[in-house]
């Protein structure tokens, strides 16, 4: 009876400890989701995308068609072009989150059977010099929009930037990005003024630290300073003295010529 006892209570606390890792492992997957501020949607725009994403696909097939003949290959991969598209779509999950904008794909290879490829981005606010909402020619006729996050202090040409297309609201998710910097920035002020003394701090050690070297140093510089003291008082009792005995010269000289004159 122990035994079975035993045994039961190891399979009870087995139980618990998958339970709460399972509940570990889904609680860490949704930590990103929990602290959403704003969720933009692909949703609405996905009919008008895979269009885009077909027209694209044909001029491209028949300018190849034109000069090497592989766009008649393209052509016959066209609905597997607007199934990869439609899935890709499907998938996407663009949210900010307080500190990041965290985007999320996943979407079938250029062959479906070989599987899929998966994609998360993470892009820091604090990297963020602006969101810039983009529409071409091609783009504008089926109502498709770009959005790319430009970043700060990266000299690179906006080429490299990170691209998202098919949202159906751009304006919206622009607005909330640059709403939640300009309140990232609002907090960091006020924590930079609370603590004035911290720019102040280094110079105080700075300062404490040369004191040594300078009063190492401070009698050699006072001799220093004595001696040329010395030799200037020195050069002015010589000025001084020839003075003196160039005035009574001239006084010595003066009574001669004025007996002279009487």
């Amino acid at each position: 009876m122990e035994s079975g006892d035993g045994v039961g209570e190891e399979d009870r606390l087995e139980k618990g400890l998958l339970s709460g890792v399972g509940q570990n492992s889904e609680s860490g997957v949704n930590d990103d989701e929990e602290d959403v501020l704003y969720t933009a949607s692909f949703k609405e725009g996905e009919e008008n995308f895979v269009k885009y994403q077909t027209a694209w696909w044909v001029l491209y097939s028949l300018l190849l068609v034109l000069v090497w003949g592989i766009g008649l290959l393209m052509l016959g991969y066209l609905p597997v072009r607007r199934y990869i598209s439609r899935k890709d779509i499907r998938s996407r999950k663009l949210y900010l989150t307080r500190n990041a904008i965290v985007y999320k794909v996943r979407r079938p290879v250029s062959f479906p059977c070989f599987g899929v490829v998966k994609k998360e981005k993470h892009v820091l606010l604090p990297s963020v010099a602006d969101v810039v909402v983009e529409q071409g020619f091609l783009q504008s006729l089926f109502n498709v929009y770009s959005v790319r996050i430009e970043n700060a202090g990266v000299t690179r040409p906006p080429s490299d930037d990170f691209r998202i297309q098919g949202l159906t609201n751009p304006a919206a998710f622009r607005e909330a990005v640059l709403t939640r910097l300009s309140n990232n920035r609002d907090e960091v002020l006020p924590r930079q003024a609370s603590y004035p003394n911290d720019a102040t701090t280094p110079r105080m050690r700075v300062s404490s630290f040369a004191s040594p070297i300078s009063t190492s140093r401070s009698p050699g510089l006072y001799s220093f300073a004595q001696l040329t003291d010395a030799a200037v008082l020195e050069k002015l009792d010589e000025v001084c003295s020839t003075v003196k005995k160039i005035e009574a010269l001239v006084e010595d000289r003066n009574p001669r010529t004025l007996i002279l004159e009487d």
